[in-house]
């Protein structure tokens, strides 16, 4: 728990949860950054310490976090009911799926699990979704993405630097490289995205030691990753927290019914709140989901959370009148499953000849 951290392992979580440099040496402007913002430790005591979280479980990797629609291939949110007298028996129907990733209980009354379905052709949707009908009884809502309008899971802690919400942002040191217009990956690239999926080695040379796994040249590796962050392959690199390690036990899914004439509106006013990491546009499912709106947000506590759900609900009646039927919070109860979105079978349906170009 975040008691047991020290501070600067606080102000390391809250300048490096994005923005970490893609140098051949990223620990020493890290460090550098860091001495320049009142935090004393040097490149190797910041890898020491980093890893250390890592070891203890404050982290849950060290890296880059890819957006794995970029590299090809498709992800949905599903909801489904388990019946309370078969819910183990159902639920371990679908997570023996190996396309389901995340999976987890909510309160609601009929709606009790969700999950997501990773999948390189998009076709495979249904076919995986029929299977999970047949082998359970029970039908799935599937509630694709229609407009993303914020994905930005970052978890402060107290202490130093709690007050940059971007942390120290040193993503503008690297090299030069100008991004491409490809969506899949060439055979070298499916490569290294395999090679860091679950996460960078926690060394002063990190991108060396990815490049001497691969058979590549370590400037290769560098300038790869940085162009990936250009073209939205890689979302952001540094430190990805245990949500759970650090006290933001409460995961609250708030649904809203907001009118179509002015969700485009609404998108970007919900998503400007720092505490809300996922905020979408999805389909509503008539007689059984009415809901067409989605804000994540994550809090230490249920009364905090609870508040954070009141900001957003007084920001959505600057834009309609919210009525105590158009929105509900589903908070997690239980994790049913969590392997992660599979990037291996989804990276090589998507794999191009690099003959073909940019």
């Amino acid at each position: 728990m975040t008691e047991d951290i020290d501070p600067v392992d606080r102000g390391i979580l809250n300048a490096f949860q994005g923005g970490f440099p893609v140098t051949e040496r990223p620990f020493e402007p890290a460090a550098a950054a860091l001495r320049e913002a009142g935090i004393d430790v040097t490149e190797s005591e910041l890898v020491d310490r980093i890893a250390a979280m890592d070891e203890a479980g404050t982290l849950s990797r060290f890296g880059a976090l890819i957006d794995a629609e970029a590299i090809g291939g498709t992800a949905t949110l599903v909801a489904m009911h388990a019946p309370e007298e078969r819910f183990d028996e159902v639920v371990e129907q679908v997570n023996d799926h190996p396309e389901v990733a995340h999976n987890y209980e909510r309160e609601h009354p009929h709606l009790n699990v969700w999950f997501v379905v990773s999948v390189a052709d998009e076709d495979r949707v249904a076919e995986v979704l029929g299977d999970i009908e047949d082998e359970t009884g029970q039908a799935t809502y599937n509630l694709p993405k229609q407009q993303e309008f914020r994905v930005e899971a970052k978890f402060p802690v107290e202490g130093p630097l709690e007050d940059l919400p971007d942390g120290l942002d040193l993503s503008d040191l690297g090299p030069d490289v100008t991004p491409t217009e490809r969506r899949g990956l060439t055979p070298d690239e499916l490569d290294l995205v395999l090679e860091i999926q679950g996460g960078l080695p926690i060394t002063a040379t990190p991108y060396a030691d990815v490049a001497s796994v691969i058979g590549q040249d370590p400037s290769w590796v560098v300038e790869t990753i940085k162009r990936f962050e250009q073209e939205g392959k890689v979302r952001r690199v540094g430190v990805v927290p245990n949500h759970y390690a650090l006290g933001y036990s409460e995961n609250g899914m708030t649904v809203w019914n907001v009118p179509d004439d002015v969700v485009d509106e609404v998108g970007p006013a919900i998503a400007s709140f720092d505490f809300v990491t996922h905020c979408y546009e999805r389909p509503r499912h008539d007689g059984v989901w009415p809901y067409n709106f989605f804000a994540m947000t994550h809090g230490r506590s249920e009364a905090k959370s609870e508040k954070r759900i009141e900001q957003v609900r007084e920001r959505m009646e600057a834009f309609w009148d919210v009525g105590d039927d158009d929105w509900d919070s589903l908070f997690s109860t239980q994790i049913l499953k969590k392997t992660g979105i599979r990037m291996d079978e989804r990276a090589e349906a998507n794999v191009i000849d690099p003959a073909e170009g940019d």
